[in-house]
């Protein structure tokens, strides 16, 4: 756990920030396994509130562990879930009765009759009546020991969207729009997502003895301060959490970003300042006051918490200038290196020219997406430039789209008085389409056609952006082959796969997806690939990594805040609308995008938000005005142990072999 002996003054409930998801998950895991045994050692029951989602699920698997390494028996143990979709039938994919059997209880022994589950199969009339059984069920076994929580975008605890009030009991609800949209990946669309939901109520959660909620990744940070920080209102339910006298959040610290002892210390007390954390401070207040950096006075500094900073390093002018210096070096228009050039001050080193590249993408798309000026770019400047799509990202193509292509293929082939294998396809597929059911995994042929259609479109967009077609390389990791949203645990195998491509190139220059607000996501995965890779290479002293630096980009998402980018590409205004043709190629992703996350603009729109954004903010720190810039972070793997998840060098290593 991370330790800040700063005052909690802004925070009204008890926040403890880990490294990462999995030490925060542990140290739950080993509180709920410490309740049961107290309440085995009594004779008593053990009443588990357990939530479902990305968040609780590494908490359950650390329970699993420690029932089959060390004997921690769920006998005692009585289990009431938070929530259910309704309607919801229990073996449907996205049922919460077959999350919880798959993470927990297929895994452990405890009773089948003390599992509750809200039922979603239920008839509506009979909802009233059962509602209130829940409630009583849960007071018959005294109560709840611990409940496990996650929280929405909304603030929802459980279900309890926006209005929920303070003393809500279970209950029939309807979801918010957000909360469908953010469903929506799980169910293959948000038309696919049910508008309702049985859900305990704000009440039920806070008559528990002791509370977890967990929060992983950048993109809960925001609702984590506002509930944290915020005031009490059922706008915000979890904020009623503010009066529970035993609730701890859980969170890592990309959670923790937005939190004010996390990103504005000086506001809070006493702060040791380093370089990174001036930075900060001085863009946070340029943007406070609303003045170039340059511009900002020893008042300004004072009114803001800041005046140790100027007493400990001098003026004002002196800061501002350190700092603008700082964000200048960051601009460059030669991503690669300008050859021939003093590199002292410049993000990327001069030599050698021209660089042999490999840029990482995630998905068929994320390269044009996240940082297609600065490919066009590195194109453009004679470099060789190889791009490496890591997985097929077949699950987000449409079945419409199979059927059009395959219609096209079956037209294209009659031609040449050759249509009868693929019209006897065309019928197999439509006739699986039609009967298929919302989250369904797709047949291995479809999954293959879905597969190749954004295999089509990613070169489509390699040579509109002038990269050769054998220096695209299509992966297919292994990991992501499930045909479900749920992906498999990454493997030694996947690390071979890229591992052997780094040697094959051997690139002097790698970028990588960075993106990290989900920390079950695929862009989190790839990038574990990668570290485990270099982590791997570098072991076994391969000498071309000695040369080879790594630039992170960010995803659809989100960007690099100011005061962490290293590198700052401007894009004008004839490469924007060369990066968004190239998105463009993505024909299948364009208008509406199978998995859109909680936003629901175009991916092109996001780009070209994102990208003009951070012009606009160097532009009002008082840097030259671009039309567009993309940000990028180095990442130093030659100074970083990484913490291996997945790789064994020795196993690896033999397989190589």
């Amino acid at each position: 756990m991370i330790y800040d002996p700063q005052s909690k003054k802004f925070e009204k409930i008890n926040t403890l920030i880990y490294e990462d998801s999995e030490s925060g998950s542990y140290y739950v895991a080993k509180e709920i396994a410490q309740l049961i045994k107290d309440k085995t050692a009594k004779g008593e029951y053990a009443v588990l509130g357990l939530a479902t989602g990305s968040s609780p699920t590494k908490i359950y698997e650390y329970l699993v562990q420690f029932h089959k390494n060390e004997g921690l028996s769920f006998q005692n143990v009585v289990t009431f879930n938070l929530d259910e979709y309704y309607p919801m039938k229990r073996d449907s994919l996205q049922s919460y009765v077959r999350f919880m059997h798959e993470h927990l209880f297929d895994h452990v022994d405890i009773r089948q009759d003390h599992i509750h589950i809200p039922n979603g199969e239920l008839k509506q009339e009979d909802i009233k009546d059962y509602t209130a059984a829940y409630e009583q069920k849960i007071i018959s076994f005294g109560g709840i020991d611990i409940q496990l929580l996650g929280i929405g975008r909304t603030g929802h605890i459980g279900f309890n969207e926006p209005g929920s009030t303070k003393k809500s009991a279970t209950r029939l609800i309807r979801l918010d729009k957000r909360t469908r949209l953010d469903a929506a990946g799980d169910f293959f669309g948000e038309e696919n997502v049910p508008d309702r939901a049985i859900t305990m109520g704000v009440g039920t959660i806070l008559n528990a003895r002791r509370i977890f909620l967990m929060g992983w990744g950048e993109g809960k940070a925001k609702i984590i301060r506002e509930t944290v920080e915020g005031k009490k209102t059922e706008s915000v339910p979890a904020t009623f959490l503010q009066d529970h006298p035993k609730c701890e959040f859980i969170i890592d610290k990309a959670a923790a970003s937005e939190l004010t002892r996390i990103k504005m210390p000086w506001l809070v007390g006493e702060c040791e300042w380093n370089a990174q954390l001036i930075k900060s401070a001085v863009i946070w207040l340029s943007e406070k006051v609303n003045k170039a950096v340059l511009k900002i006075t020893n008042e300004d500094y004072s009114e803001y918490g800041m005046s140790g900073l100027i007493a400990e390093y001098g003026s004002a002018e002196e800061i501002n200038l350190k700092v603008f210096n700082q964000l200048q070096a960051t601009i460059t228009g030669w991503p690669g290196g300008k050859p021939s050039v003093d590199d002292t001050g410049r993000p990327e080193r001069a030599e050698p020219f021209p660089k042999r590249i490999l840029i990482f993408s995630p998905h068929p798309d994320d390269d044009v997406i996240s940082m297609g000026g600065t490919l066009l770019r590195l194109q453009d400047q004679g470099h060789e430039v190889h791009v490496a799509y890591q997985t097929s990202g077949n699950i987000a193509v449409f079945d419409d789209e199979v059927i059009r292509f395959l219609d096209f293929a079956r037209d294209a082939v009659k031609e040449k008085k050759a249509g009868e294998s693929i019209e006897k396809l065309l019928k197999e597929v439509r006739s699986f389409i039609q009967s298929k059911s919302p989250g369904q995994v797709d047949s291995d042929e479809i999954q293959k056609f879905k597969g190749l259609i954004r295999k089509g479109e990613a070169l489509a967009a390699c040579r509109y952006c002038g990269i050769k077609e054998e220096n695209a390389h299509f992966m297919n990791l292994p990991f992501y082959e499930t045909g479900k949203v749920k992906k498999d645990p990454p493997t030694l195998k996947d690390i071979q796969i890229t591992s052997d491509l780094l040697n094959k190139i051997k690139p002097h220059q790698i970028y990588a997806a960075g993106d990290l607000s989900d920390p079950h996501g695929t862009h989190r995965v790839c990038l574990q690939i990668i570290y485990e890779s270099l982590q791997h290479l570098k072991e076994q002293n391969e000498d071309w990594l000695n040369d080879c630096w790594v630039w992170l980009y960010r995803g659809a998402w989100q960007e690099w805040d100011i005061a962490d980018m290293e590198m700052a590409v401007p894009i004008g205004p004839k490469d924007m609308k060369r990066k968004i043709h190239a998105i463009f190629k993505h024909q299948s992703q364009k208008d509406r995008a199978m998995f859109p996350g909680n936003d629901d603009r175009e991916f092109w729109k996001r780009a070209e938000d994102r990208n003009t954004d951070t012009a606009r903010r160097y532009n009002e720190l008082g840097l030259p005005e671009y039309e567009a810039i993309e940000g990028f972070v180095r990442y130093h793997f030659d100074k970083v142990e990484i913490k291996k998840t997945i790789l064994k060098s020795s196993e690896l290593k033999q397989i190589m072999a």
